[in-house]
């Protein structure tokens, strides 16, 4: 979830009635973001996903 949405995510995620749904997240926008930028933010969504998948 790029940051401009986090708030969206987190307001859906209660409507859902799942209040407590974690998910990773990374800057924005991503549409003009460089190759390198996109990189580092794939690697902050895996630092911060992998916990959420491997307990």
């Amino acid at each position: 979830m790029t940051e401009r949405f986090v708030t969206a995510a987190e307001m859906m995620s209660r409507v859902l009635g799942m209040p407590d749904y974690r998910f990773a997240r990374i800057g924005h926008p991503v549409s003009s973001a460089t190759d390198a930028e996109l990189a580092a933010m794939a690697r902050r969504a895996l630092e911060q996903g992998q916990p959420l998948l491997v307990r």
